[in-house]
């Protein structure tokens, strides 16, 4: 079987020492992280982790039940199994002469890039989007001279209504808030 990229939404209980928990696991067994995010969801007490592995069909299936018996661990989703958004964010410091400027301007506004900084010699472009969009920003600005690369790494969200939160408040053991519609059907902000 070929390798491929996998990747995997986890969500952890905030609590110390759980990344190194994830990221320990990998490293014990031989496994490498690609790219790692992680952040605090709508619910301080709950951490998202999105990975990127990759591996054959039996390494995946490996990572996915090593993850699940860690104790903070609270869902793990294979999300290169179901339709999904990811996304990466680049900062890319890139020499500027006056005579460059304009084409690393125009190279920017094709990928809808931002410049967020400026000095004499330099721009500093912020570009988000898929992999590909990525790499090939990077590409065409390499021969300007690029004096620095930072990359977030992928964050990804799986399309459709959100009905995992519910799951993990039952598992954390809180209660969940009823939200009931309000009696009058108007919809306030719009003219008729």
């Amino acid at each position: 079987m070929d390798a491929e990229k996998h990747t995997i939404a986890v969500l952890v209980e905030n609590k110390f020492g759980v990344l190194s928990r994830v990221a320990g696991l990998f490293s014990a067994r031989g496994y490498n992280i690609e790219s790692l995010s992680v952040g605090e969801t709508l619910d301080p007490s709950v951490s998202r982790m999105t990975l990127v592995v990759t591996g054959d069909a039996f390494i995946i299936e490996q990572v996915l039940k090593q993850l699940h018996k860690l104790i903070d661990v609270i869902k793990v989703t294979d999300l290169s199994d179901e339709d999904h958004v990811e996304r990466e964010m680049l900062l890319l410091k890139v020499n500027a002469e006056p005579a460059n400027r304009a084409e690393i301007l125009r190279i920017g506004d094709i990928f809808r890039a931002k410049v967020v900084d400026v000095t004499p010699g330099t721009y500093t472009l912020e570009a988000t989007g898929e992999e590909s969009k990525i790499e090939a920003i990077i590409e065409l600005l390499r021969p300007f001279g690029i004096h620095e690369v930072v990359r977030t790494g992928k964050v990804a969200i799986a399309r459709g209504p959100k009905t995992r939160l519910r799951k993990v408040e039952e598992k954390l053991g809180k209660p969940r808030e009823v939200v009931r519609p309000p009696e009058d059907p108007k919809v306030v902000g719009f003219a008729d």
